[in-house]
C-alpha cells in the first residue's frame, strides 16, 4: 500500500492518502501510521475479519449510492506541515483559521476547560488548563492515550460497543483513527465544560474517530462535541464511535452537534453505561447529512442510574434523518426520559424510533417519553416508530407523541407585524426546539440557533 498526494480538499491543503479501498494492508497501515502496540493492530485485524462476515441491517435506510471501494479510508498532510500541536499558536496557520472562524479559540479562553482539534484522520490540538491537568484528568488524542495510559485503553476500548454489535462498529474497530481519550478521576468535579472539534476536509473519505470517556465514581462534568464537513461531489461517509462510562454517583452531560454535508452518510454509535445513582444526559443535534443513522443508547446498569435523551433532527432537501434513542433498564429503581424534536422539509424524511427495555430484575422503573414531529410542507415525511418491552409489573412506562404543520395563525400574527414570512418560520421553528437547545449553554445555543435560521431560508411554500 503507498501513499499519494492529493489537492482533493476544501481548502487545498495537501495530503498524503492511502490508495482507495479496504484490505488487511490498509488496517495494517492505518495502525503503522498511528504508531500502536501490537495489540491494538491485533484488535483492528479482528475488527476486519468481523466486518468481513457482517451485513447491513434491513431496517436501515437504504445505503445503496454509498460504494465502500471509492472511499478514502486515511488522510494525513503531507511532510510540509507540521500537523499536531500542544499550543494553539503553533497550530498551521491554515487550519487555525479554519477553527477561528468557527469560534472556537475563543470560546476556549472564556469558558472551556480545554479543547481538541481533529482535522480528517490527524488530531492537530489538544489542551487542557494546567489546574484540570494538575487533578489528574486526562485529555487526549486516542492514539497516544493507547501508548501512555495502555492500562485504561485496554481496559475500556470498545468494551461498550464491541465489534460484534454491527457492521460498521466492526468497520470502525478496523480503521478507527485520531480523537479523544478523556479520563475524570473520583470526587473531581469540573465546572467548565471540555470541547472537541473535528471536521472531514478531504474528497470521498471517510471519518472514523474514537471518543472514549471514563467517569469514576463521584466525578461530575460536561463535554461538548461539534463537527462539520464542506460539500463534494462525491460521498463521503462518517462512523463515529462514543463510549461512556458513568461511575457510581457521577454525572456526567454530554453534548453533540453534527453540521454535515448533504453528501455526507453519518452512520454513529454512541452509548453508556451508567452505575449504581449515575446521571447521563444526551443533548443530540443532527443536520444537513444526506442520511443520518444515529442511535445513542443508556444502559442504566446500576440501581437509582437514571438518563435524560434529548435529540434534534432536521431532514432537508435530499436528506433522509434516522434517528433513535435506546433506554435499557437493568438496575432497580432507575429512570429514563427521552424527548426528541425533528422537523421535514422540502418533500423529505424524517424517522424517529426509540427503544425502552425495562428488565425482569428492573423493578420500580419508570420512563417518559416524548416525540414531536413538525412538517413544513405537504410532501415531507415523518415517521415514529416505538419499541417498548416492560419484563416486571411495578415499572412505569409513559409516552406521548405529536405531528403537525406550522400554524397559518402564527405566520399570520408575526407577518402582521412587520416580519417576513421566511423570519417568521424561523422564530416558530427556534421556539419548536426551544427546551431541547435551552439545555446547551448560553454561547452555544445562540449558535445553534443561527444554524437554525441558515435551514430554514427558503422554507416559505
Amino acid at each position: 500500500m503507498t501513499l499519494k498526494n492529493t489537492l482533493e480538499s476544501a481548502d487545498n491543503i495537501k495530503y498524503e492518502i492511502l490508495l482507495k479501498g479496504l484490505t488487511k494492508q490498509t488496517v495494517r497501515q492505518i495502525s503503522a501510521e498511528q504508531n500502536e502496540p501490537k495489540r491494538m493492530l491485533e484488535h483492528r485485524l479482528k475488527c476486519f475479519e468481523t466486518f468481513q462476515k457482517s451485513q447491513p441491517p434491513k431496517r436501515w435506510p437504504s445505503l445503496k449510492k454509498l460504494n465502500l471501494d471509492e472511499i478514502i479510508y486515511y488522510a494525513k498532510p503531507s511532510k510540509e506541515y507540521e500537523w499536531y500541536a500542544n499550543n494553539r499558536e503553533d497550530v498551521p496557520l491554515e487550519i487555525k483559521e479554519k477553527f477561528q472562524k468557527l469560534w472556537i479559540p475563543e470560546a476556549e479562553q472564556k469558558y472551556l476547560s480545554g479543547a481538541g482539534w481533529q482535522y480528517d484522520s490527524l488530531n492537530v490540538y489538544h489542551k487542557i488548563k494546567d489546574q484540570r491537568a494538575k487533578k489528574g484528568v486526562i485529555f487526549e488524542d486516542m492514539p497516544q492515550a493507547l501508548r501512555s495510559h495502555p492500562e485504561l485503553a485496554k481496559k475500556y476500548f470498545m468494551s461498550v460497543v464491541p465489534a460484534t454489535d454491527h457492521i460498521f462498529a466492526a468497520l470502525h474497530g478496523a480503521v478507527w483513527s485520531g480523537w479523544t481519550f478523556i479520563y475524570i478521576p473520583k470526587w473531581i468535579e469540573l465546572s467548565e465544560p471540555l470541547q472537541a472539534y473535528f471536521r472531514m476536509n478531504t474528497y470521498a473519505w471517510w471519518q472514523f474517530e474514537h471518543t472514549l470517556i471514563i467517569l469514576e465514581d463521584n466525578a461530575k462534568w460536561s463535554y461538548i462535541e461539534w463537527c462539520s464537513a464542506p460539500k463534494f461531489d462525491k460521498n463521503s461517509l462518517h462512523a463515529w464511535l462514543v463510549e461512556i462510562i458513568v461511575g457510581k454517583n457521577a454525572k456526567m452531560k454530554y453534548s453533540s452537534v453534527e453540521n454535515r454535508s448533504t453528501n455526507t452518510y453519518n452512520l454513529n454509535t454512541k452509548r453508556a453505561i451508567v452505575e449504581e445513582y449515575g446521571y447521563m444526559e444526551r443533548v443530540n443535534w443532527n443536520m444537513w447529512s444526506c442520511t443520518t443513522m444515529l442511535y445513542p443508547c443508556s444502559i442504566l446498569k446500576g440501581d437509582y442510574s437514571k438518563t435524560d435523551m434529548l435529540g434534534i433532527a432536521v431532514a432537508g432537501k435530499w436528506q433522509n434523518q434516522d434517528t433513535w434513542s435506546k433506554a435499557i433498564h437493568i438496575g432497580k429503581n432507575t429512570s429514563s426520559t427521552i424527548i426528541s424534536k425533528t422537523i421535514s422539509k422540502d418533500g423529505w424524511i424524517s424517522t424517529y424510533r426509540w427503544l425502552v427495555k425495562i428488565n425482569k430484575n428492573a423493578e420500580n422503573s419508570t420512563n417518559h417519553t416524548e416525540c414531536d414531529a413538525l412538517l413544513l410542507d405537504d410532501q415531507s415525511v415523518s415517521t415514529t416508530i416505538p419499541d417498548i418491552v416492560c419484563n416486571n409489573k411495578t415499572s412505569i412506562i409513559a409516552h406521548e407523541a405529536s405531528a403537525g404543520k406550522v400554524d397559518d395563525n402564527e405566520i399570520f400574527y408575526l407577518t402582521s407585524r412587520g416580519i417576513d414570512e421566511e423570519k417568521a418560520i424561523a422564530m416558530i421553528v427556534n421556539g419548536f426546539f426551544s427546551s431541547v437547545v435551552k439545555k446547551l449553554p448560553l454561547e452555544y445555543a445562540w449558535e445553534l440557533n443561527k444554524l437554525i435560521e441558515m435551514e430554514m431560508e427558503w422554507s416559505v411554500w
